[in-house]
């Protein structure tokens, strides 16, 4: 069994991968043996992510600047890496961005920053490992939805292009899954319940005791909580799994 769950020698590309639940997933996979690279707009916080990493899992790592939403940066990214560890066998879309207010109050460009980032960065992210991954006819793809992507939220969560945004990433995933699934690429998607990171921290502060009244397991989601599935997905125990949604929620979203 362990042979199942191992990830040695792989090559994990994170983005948004420096702190919140990226680190803990680009942590869980320099455990599991992978060689992880963390990539976001914060290339410094990266480059330290990256450090911490190969210092306590003694794994090849790499931190990298790059904005998932400007298509010339994210090809830049994608070379840099196959041009140092020879190829990509995980991807995970993490990074992410929110905008809260209601509807009549939300600005056309928050509107699509969070779109620019949650969707199109994903879009341009898989595009390009696409390219790496097809040939080899091998690859994971992990898309961090969200629970907020199935459906409507309580009304203390005004953040509908965020909401929506994941549920596009949803529906991106699924299509995703079927367009490659003949070429060995499995495509699937995280759906986190409340965890506490910091850009679910107001949401938490205002609506906290209702979230955990409408949890079953009646907690957020810790610092190890989403560890097991996101190696799941990533490792040989899922490779014939492709297209799911996973909850990682508490129970949150079986109500």
């Amino acid at each position: 069994m362990k042979e199942m769950f191992t990830l040695k020698g792989k090559v994990a590309l994170i983005t948004g991968g420096a702190r919140g639940l990226g680190y803990q997933i680009a942590e869980t996979y320099a455990e599991a043996g992978a060689n992880v690279i963390v990539c976001s707009r914060d290339g410094e916080a990266c480059e330290k992510a990256a450090m911490q990493l190969a210092n306590d899992y003694h794994v090849t790592t790499l931190g990298i600047h790059c904005d998932v939403t400007d298509e010339q940066e994210v090809e830049q990214v994608v070379r840099q890496v196959v041009d140092q560890f020879g190829t990509i066998d995980i991807l995970v879309n993490n990074s992410g961005a929110s905008w809260a207010a209601p509807i009549e109050q939300t600005p056309l460009q928050g509107w699509q920053k969070v779109m620019d980032v949650n969707v199109t960065g994903a879009f341009l992210m898989c595009r390009a490992v696409g390219h790496v991954m097809l040939p080899n006819k091998s690859g994971k793809v992990i898309n961090i939805a969200s629970i907020a992507g199935f459906g409507g939220t309580p009304p203390f969560m005004q953040t509908l292009s965020y909401n929506t945004s994941k549920g596009a990433l949803m529906t991106f995933t699924k299509d995703l899954a079927v367009k490659w699934g003949a070429s060995g690429i499995c495509v699937n998607a995280l759906a986190p319940g409340f965890f506490p990171t910091k850009m679910s921290k107001v949401l938490i502060e205002h609506g906290g005791e209702e979230i955990r009244k409408s949890t079953p397991l009646g907690r957020l989601g810790s610092d190890s909580d989403l560890k097991g599935p996101a190696l799941f997905l990533a490792s040989r125990a899922s490779d014939y799994v492709t297209g799911v949604i996973l909850p990682v929620d508490g129970g949150a979203s079986a109500l």
